[in-house]
C-alpha cells in the first residue's frame, strides 16, 4: 500500500454531509396553532433536527475514523509482515540478564550483525563472489548497541571480525544441526547456528547479556541509505579499494578527497572497505564514522516525526532487517527508534573492542586485549557510560537479589574449587585451586577440594556456580567467605554442586582482590573511541589505494 493509499481514506468537509441533509430549509414546515406556520419551526422540532443532524455528523465521522484506522491496520500489518524473525540464541550462554537500578530501569543490549550472505540474486550481484552462493553466511560486522538504563546514552562497541574467541556449542533452529564448541574466528559464529549462534558467543566473552539482534545484508544496506537520502563521509586523500598484485579483492569504491553524500551501492561499498583504510579495526572506524553521521542527519531532518519520510524509512527497515523474536514488531522497532532520537550526538559513543596481535597468525587475526578489552565489557555490565557528558550524578545503587540462608553447615557442603586462571596469553597459576580449596578449609568448609580433572578452564571473572535452587543459599555463603561479589554467584547447569570458579581475575592472593569501578568516559586508549557529535572525522586512506 502506498503512502497515497493511506492518506487518500478521509473524504473533504464538503462530502462529510451530503447537501441534503445541511440544514437547507424546505418549502413546507410544520403546522401550528390551526394551521398556521411558524418560521423554523418550534423549539421541539428545532431540538429534534439538532439531534438527527449530530447523529448523522456522528455516524459520517465513526465511518471516516474507522476507515482510516483500517487503512492504517493494514499498512501495519503489512509493515509486520515484512519483518523475518529468528531465535534470540541457539548456544550456550552464561551471560545474567542485569538487576534493575533503584529506578526499575535496565538497560538494553542489541547485537548488530551484518551478513555477507549471498544468497539471492540481489546479493551476489551488490556482493560478488558468485561462487559463493549458498555457502553459509559470515558475520563480518558486528557491533553490540548498548542504550543506558536511563536511556541518556548509548555506547556502540565492534569486534573485528578476524578475533579468534570460543564459540560454544551451537544449534541451527531451522536445520536442527548441532556444532561443537571450537576456537575459531568470530564471523563464522553466523554459519554454526545463525544469528543466535553469534549472540551466544558474545556473551561467552563479554558475559554481557544481550536483549536482541538485528541483521541485515548487502541489499538492505542499499536500501536503508536510499531510504534516508544518503550519508556524508569524508576522505583525506582520494581513495580506490581495488585489486592489486598483492591483494585480491576490493569493495571498488572511488572518491576524491573530501566530504561527500554517499548512496545506492556506494553506501555499502564505504561499509564494505577495508584494504584501502590498512585493516579491519579501521573498517570499523568508517562504519563508526559512517552511522554517527547518519544519526545526525536523521535528527537534523525530523525524520522520526515527519510521517512520510517516516513511512520510507518504516518501509525499507522492515524489508532490510532479520531481527530476534522479542523485537519481532513495527512497534518495538518504532520505540527502539525513537528510543536512539531522544539521544544528543555527543552521548553517543563509538568505539572497537580493544585488541592485539593473535599469536597464533600476528598478521592475520587479533585477540582481546586482556584488561583493556575486560575494561570495556565491565563498563556495559556496569551500565557505565562511555562518554563524559551526562550530569554529575550521585553513586549508582543496584537492586540485588536478597541473600538466601544456607540449609545446611559449612561442613556438610561438598564444594569444588577450579582452576581457570589461563588465558591465550598466559598460562594457568599452578596449584590455584588447591590454595582456595585451603582458605574455604580454614572457613569451615572441611569438604572443599581443588577440581584435579579440569584442566584448560579460562573465565575472565571468578565465579561461584551451583545447580539447582536449592543450593542458592550455600553459595552466596560460599562468596561471602572469599569476599567475591553477589553479582558473580550464577545458576549453571554446567556444575553438579557448588563450585568455585577461579578466574583471570584472581591470580595470586587468598581474598579476592577489591574491583576497581570504571568511572564514565574513562575509556582504554586502544578502544579508537569517536564521539557522535565529532563532525570532523574523515577517514585516512593506505598510500597503496590513493590514486
Amino acid at each position: 500500500m502506498t503512502r497515497s493509499n493511506v492518506r487518500g481514506n478521509a473524504p473533504s468537509d464538503q462530502e462529510t454531509v451530503p447537501r441534503s441533509k445541511r440544514g437547507a430549509h424546505t418549502s413546507e414546515g410544520p403546522k401550528e396553532h390551526g394551521g398556521r406556520r411558524r418560521r423554523g419551526g418550534s423549539k421541539t422540532d428545532r431540538r429534534r433536527r439538532r439531534r438527527r443532524t449530530l447523529r448523522w455528523s456522528a455516524t459520517v465521522l465513526a465511518v471516516v475514523i474507522l476507515g482510516t484506522a483500517g487503512a492504517g491496520y493494514l499498512y501495519l500489518r503489512h509493515l509486520n509482515g515484512n519483518i523475518r524473525k529468528g531465535e534470540l540464541r541457539s548456544g550456550d550462554s552464561k551471560a545474567k540478564k542485569p538487576e534493575p537500578n533503584a529506578a526499575g530501569q535496565t538497560p538494553m543490549n542489541i547485537l548488530l550483525i551484518g551478513s555477507d550472505s549471498r544468497n539471492s540474486d540481489e546479493n551476489v550481484k551488490l556482493g560478488g563472489a558468485r561462487q559463493n552462493r549458498g555457502t553459509p553466511p559470515h558475520a563480518d560486522v558486528q557491533m553490540l548497541i548498548h542504550l543506558s538504563a536511563d536511556r541518556e546514552s548509548a555506547a556502540f562497541v565492534s569486534i573485528p571480525r578476524d578475533t579468534r574467541v570460543d564459540i560454544p556449542r551451537c544449534k541451527d533452529p531451522k536445520t536442527g544441526q548441532k556444532y561443537p564448541p571450537v576456537n575459531t574466528l568470530i564471523n563464522a559464529s553466523l554459519g554454526r547456528g545463525g544469528p543466535g549462534c553469534t549472540v551466544a558467543a558474545w556473551e561467552n566473552l563479554t558475559k554481557v547479556y544481550i536483549d536482541h539482534w538485528m541483521m541485515v545484508d548487502f541489499a538492505g544496506v542499499v536500501n536503508m541509505a536510499d531510504a534516508i537520502g544518503g550519508v556524508d563521509v569524508c576522505v583525506k586523500e582520494n581513495v580506490w579499494d581495488r585489486p592489486t598484485p598483492e591483494q585480491p579483492g576490493g569493495s571498488n569504491l572511488k572518491l576524491r578527497a573530501g566530504t561527500w553524500n554517499i548512496q545506492h551501492e556506494k553506501a555499502l561499498q564505504w561499509l564494505r572497505t577495508r584494504h584501502a583504510w590498512g585493516s579491519d579495526p579501521l573498517r570499523a572506524r568508517a562504519q563508526h564514522m559512517y552511522l554517527n553521521s547518519m544519526f545526525r542527519k536523521l535528527k537534523e531532518q525530523n525524520a522520526f516525526t515527519d510521517s512520510g519520510r517516516l513511512m520510507d524509512l518504516a518501509e525499507a527497515a522492515t524489508k532490510s532487517l532479520q531481527v530476534s523474536q522479542e523485537l519481532g514488531s513495527v512497534k518495538k522497532l518504532y520505540d527502539l527508534a525513537m528510543e536512539l532520537k531522544s539521544l544528543p550526538p555527543n552521548r553517543i559513543t563509538m568505539t572497537t573492542m580493544p585488541w592485539v596481535p593473535d599469536p597464533e597468525a600476528p598478521t592475520q587475526h587479533a585477540i582481546p586485549d586482556g584488561a583493556n578489552a575486560e575494561k570495556i565489557w565491565q563498563m556495559l555490565r556496569d551500565d557505565v557510560p562511555f562518554d563524559k557528558n551526562g550530569k554529575p550524578e550521585a553513586k549508582k545503587t543496584v537492586q540485588s537479589a536478597s541473600a538466601k540462608a544456607p540449609s545446611m553447615p559449612a561442613g556438610q557442603l561438598g564444594v569444588l574449587v577450579q582452576n581457570a586462571t589461563g588465558n591465550t596469553t598466559d598460562a594457568p597459576v599452578p596449584l590455584r585451586a588447591k590454595d582456595i580449596a585451603a582458605v574455604l578449609a580454614q572457613h569451615g568448609y572441611a569438604k572443599a577440594a581443588a577440581d584435579t580433572a579440569s584442566t584448560g578452564l579460562s573465565e575472565k571473572e571468578t565465579l561461584v556456580r551451583y545447580p539447582s535452587a536449592d543450593l542458592e543459599g550455600e553459595a552466596q555463603a560460599v562468596a561471602k567467605t572469599l569476599n567475591i561479589p553477589m553479582s558473580s554467584v550464577e545458576k549453571s547447569t554446567d556444575v553438579s554442586g557448588v563450585t568455585v570458579v577461579v578466574g583471570t581475575d584472581w591470580r595470586t592472593g587468598t581474598s579476592y582482590p577489591k574491583q576497581s569501578q570504571p568511572k564514565a568516559g574513562d575509556l582504554p586508549t586502544n578502544s579508537d573511541a569517536i564521539n557522535g557529535a565529532d563532525k570532523g572525522q574523515c577517514m585516512p586512506v593506505y598510500k597503496r589505494y590513493q590514486w
